[in-house]
């Protein structure tokens, strides 16, 4: 792991100053953030220009809508057998004689176009697979947009490497929060950072309680609309495990001065305490398109990019204790981002396959976390430092998802027996 002392995400520092409009390339068009970014676009033309957009490949006609809404110039799937479908959606999209946007299709397709040339790249894949994406982006000196977690948390080092200073602009919406709220004080003032949660679906519940609970109850979040594996990773606290590794990286806070605070309403979306005493949170009600906008935007701010609170109207804010014995995901987070190395790797591959075996019906909820725990317990592997590949972390994602598979399909047969 690089030794420099700035961390990846300082809002003291812009990689890159550029005045007036921005070029933009979206990542993950058509899931929830890139969605999202795209509604912000179309409200300030003057602000941005999204010049590409890449999808997984699953909503063409989606994809197909917003290549022409927005007038981008390439298009990317990572599916290759969906680009002849996209094409002809493209066709029915745009007028007759009117030039199509390029197409690329393959599964270096959108690492392709994170080193096209503009000024920023938002990295809103789902998934370890936005690893080399991100990667790509820094190799070209683009400015990242950062929505995508977990190619941070299974390549910590590769893109610590990588990134300069202030290259990487935080669009989780708990670590856009400390971003704004470390533009107060110098990091020496820093004394903690404290990551909301807002609990999920079980607040409150015994880990008892939880061995019966649904997928629909787990996709039933109080506060926020996602996708179902985000939803179910806030239901189980793996997401928020995630965010205490990225907020370790992206600042170089040391874990131990990492906390983690429930707050239901996620109106506060996390906090700083500095040295001195003072604790300064950044809240709004919830919505994604101010974290979007302090991607996109940085250092200025989009006017009028999310809600703001009505403070004529009354309202209750409350902060409670992690309970860790039913949650046991933040601690597991905390001993693997502790290994570093492939252990975060292997972390998040085994608790995707988990998720997905819990979606299917194949697994218990709280066997989620149980098999995790046994895969990295398995692994075992000490950390790696600065030799860490990317052929590393891929063997170690390939490994624990098989395991992961293997040790599921056991504990669904034992919770069946």
């Amino acid at each position: 792991m690089s030794d420099r002392p700035s961390p990846l995400a300082d809002p003291h520092l812009l990689f890159d100053p550029a005045a007036g409009r921005r070029d933009i390339v979206i990542l993950g068009s058509t899931g929830s953030i890139g969605t999202q970014a795209i509604d912000l676009a179309l409200r300030h033309p003057d602000r941005f220009r999204v010049t590409a957009l890449s999808a997984a490949g699953g909503r063409v006609a989606l994809l197909a809508e917003q290549a022409r809404l927005l007038r981008v110039k390439t298009v990317a799937v990572a599916r290759e057998d969906v680009a002849p479908a996209l094409k002809e959606a493209l066709q029915a999209e745009y007028g007759a004689g009117e030039p199509l946007p390029e197409i690329l299709a393959g599964p270096d397709a959108a690492a392709e176009l994170a080193a096209s040339e503009c000024h920023t790249v938002l990295n809103g894949i789902t998934g370890s697979i936005g690893l080399a994406p991100t990667l790509a982006a820094l190799r070209a000196g683009r400015t990242l947009a950062l929505a995508n977690k977990e190619s941070l948390i299974v390549g910590g080092p590769l893109v610590k490497a990588l990134a300069e200073p202030g290259q990487i602009i935080p669009v989780d919406s708990e670590h856009a929060a400390l971003f704004q709220a470390l533009a107060a004080g110098t990091r020496a003032e820093v004394r903690k950072l404290v990551v909301t949660a807002s609990g999920g679906p079980f607040r409150g519940r015994t880990r008892a309680e939880l061995a019966s609970v649904t997928v629909q109850d787990a996709l039933a979040h109080p506060t926020w609309a996602m996708g179902p594996v985000i939803t179910v990773n806030s239901a189980t606290l793996v997401n928020k495990g995630l965010e205490v590794i990225e907020a370790h990286l992206l600042y170089d806070i040391p874990f131990e001065r990492i906390e983690v605070v429930v707050h239901p309403q996620s109106y506060v979306h996390s906090m700083v305490e500095f040295t001195d005493g003072s604790t300064l949170a950044q809240a709004t009600p919830p919505d994604m398109r101010g974290p979007i906008a302090i991607g996109l935007g940085w250092p200025q701010r989009v006017p009028d990019a999310s809600t703001a609170f009505d403070w004529t109207k009354a309202s209750t804010w409350e902060f409670f204790p992690l309970d860790t014995e039913a949650f046991p995901a933040v601690g597991l987070a905390r001993h693997v981002g502790a290994l570093g190395g492939t252990a975060p790797a292997v972390f998040n591959a085994a608790n995707e396959e988990c998720v997905e075996a819990f979606l299917a019906g194949r697994l218990p909820f709280t066997a989620i976390m149980d098999t995790v725990a046994a895969v990295v317990d398995e692994h075992g592997t000490p950390a790696r430092g600065t030799s860490l590949t990317v052929t590393d972390v891929l063997e170690a994602e390939t490994w624990a998802r098989a395991r992961a598979q293997e040790m599921a399909a056991r504990a669904a047969l034992e919770a069946r027996a």
